[in-house]
Formats: structure tokens, C-alpha cells, sequence
């Protein structure tokens, strides 16, 4: 388990980046398109929630705040009880938490299915079992919490057709979890990559991903 450490960016500087962060992260590294998904559920409102597990929420935060028709993302936990929703006790590991964000959105400009794609190819390695990148524990696993049976749905059909295209060339790990609530992250969580652009967790892991998402979403993205 990885504990980020809140450091200005002078003193990141005289100790060194790699003090900090050994391993960008896995989805910085291997950003790439993945065919879209194959099923596409029409809207049913324009109104509709999500909730996306990736690592480190900072950058999955980061990564969808600037899809078009996102209205909101939020970071916080899920999949543990809400007594147990804090920063520091999730960091250790045990409380069945993993790092997620709430994700607001119309369907109507943006669809569940293209959050799905924009997840796999520019915002975790579903690859990974039980880490992102530099950081380690059941906290940082890939898993989708859905809120909806269609959402259910087309989660497990885009699971199984990536997996039948191999197109990671290693099994997808990624879960999908009952949703069972949300408790909303700690305030200096919150638009981290916004607020810190410098910080060297964020140069290093997260602002890759945001460059892959314009490159691979320019329709779908902003800054």
C-alpha cells in the first residue's frame, strides 16, 4: 500500500520525483484505444450516475471531469461500510473499500458505454490485480460499481468482449461489484489534479492520462 504524500513541489525537487513515485502509473503507460463497446443501451433519462474504481482516484477523477456531458465527478470509497469511509482507514487495506469516483452524467451527450471505453483505454489497467501502477492494496483494485441492471449489463458484455479480442493479451481482472453506497472523500481529495497540476504524483501519473484522453477522445473531451 502506497500512501500519497502531500509535499510541495519545491521540496519534490531537491529530493527528487522518484523519492516520491518509482512506477507511473499502469494506465499512464499503456494508454491506448480499445474497440468501443458493442452494446450500447439507449437513455433512458438525462440524468444518470456511475461509479468507476481505477487506482488512485486523483487522476480517475481527473480523467472524467473533462468528458463532455460529465456534470460532476467526485472521489471517495466504496464496496466497504460508510463508518469505515476515511482516507486513513481505507489506506490500510482492510476495510473493503477500493478509491472511486461518482461520476454524474447526461446520457444524452455522453453514454455509459463511452465512459466504459474512455475507462479501459486511457484510465486503468484492468489488468492489474489489486494495484495501479505504484500503488498496492485491494484499495486501488479495478471495479465498477453499477447502479442500474443496464449498467450491469453492458459492464459484463464489455468485459467479455475485450476479453474475447484479447485485447490486453492478459485476462481482465476487473470486477463488478454490488453497489452498496458512497461515502464522499476527505475535501483536499476533491479536484486534487485541478488544484495540485505540479505535484509530482499528478506530472507523473495523471496528467498522461488526460493528454491520452484528448488524443484518443477530442470529440469527447475538454480541458
Amino acid at each position: 500500500m502506497t500512501m500519497r504524500i502531500l509535499i510541495p513541489v519545491a521540496a519534490a525537487v531537491t529530493f527528487g520525483v522518484a523519492a516520491l513515485v518509482s512506477t507511473p502509473s499502469a494506465g499512464a503507460e499503456r494508454a491506448a484505444l480499445v474497440p468501443a463497446p458493442k452494446m450500447v443501451l439507449p437513455a433512458s433519462g438525462n440524468r444518470e450516475v456511475a461509479y468507476f474504481a481505477g487506482g488512485c482516484f486523483w487522476g480517475v477523477e481527473g480523467v472524467f471531469e473533462r468528458v463532455n456531458g460529465v456534470e460532476s465527478a467526485v472521489s471517495g470509497y466504496a464496496g466497504g461500510t460508510k463508518a469505515q469511509g476515511d482516507y486513513e482507514t481505507v489506506s490500510s487495506g482492510r476495510t473493503r473499500h477500493a478509491e472511486t469516483v461518482r461520476v454524474v452524467f447526461n446520457p444524452r451527450q455522453v453514454r455509459y458505454a463511452d465512459l466504459l471505453q474512455i475507462y479501459f483505454s486511457v484510465v486503468a489497467d484492468p489488468t492489474q490485480l489489486n494495484r495501479q501502477g505504484p500503488d498496492t492494496g485491494p484499495q486501488y483494485r479495478s471495479s465498477f460499481f453499477p447502479t442500474s441492471a443496464a449498467q450491469t449489463k453492458q459492464a459484463r458484455a464489455y468485459i467479455a468482449q475485450l476479453s474475447a479480442a484479447h485485447a490486453f493479451g492478459k485476462p481482465i481482472v476487473t470486477k463488478i461489484e454490488p453497489f452498496t453506497g458512497f461515502v464522499a472523500a476527505e475535501a483536499y481529495h476533491q479536484d486534487f489534479m485541478r488544484k495540485n497540476p505540479a505535484h509530482p504524483y499528478i506530472m507523473v501519473n495523471d496528467r498522461p492520462k488526460v493528454v491520452a484522453l484528448r488524443k484518443l477522445f477530442p470529440q469527447m473531451s475538454h480541458s
